[in-house]
């Protein structure tokens, strides 16, 4: 059975990959505090149509490079819109 996961779309900078965050909560196994895990991920997006976001399912697959071990299953949601930094004009 091949891994499953969803995370946000970080970057999709490099072409036909994504960088893909992927968010859980974990229980510490002493202290049984949870606490938030962030893991990123590169996955490979053949036609390059997730953006930056966008809320994604990726999937388990052959090794496709030395970093790739994920691929693009499908877009759950996509982004509302992005918000942009305003500069300082003088």
């Amino acid at each position: 059975m091949a891994k499953t996961l969803t995370g946000i779309v970080t970057s999709d900078v490099a072409d036909k990959t994504i960088t893909v965050t992927v968010t859980s909560r974990e229980t510490h196994p002493i202290y049984g505090k949870q606490f938030t895990v962030n893991r990123k991920y590169a996955a490979h997006d053949e036609k390059s149509e997730a953006k930056k976001g966008d809320r994604v399912t990726i999937v388990e697959t052959r090794p496709i490079s030395k970093t790739k071990k994920f691929k693009l299953d499908k877009i759950l949601e996509r982004a509302h819109g992005s918000i942009e930094l305003k500069e300082d004009e003088v």
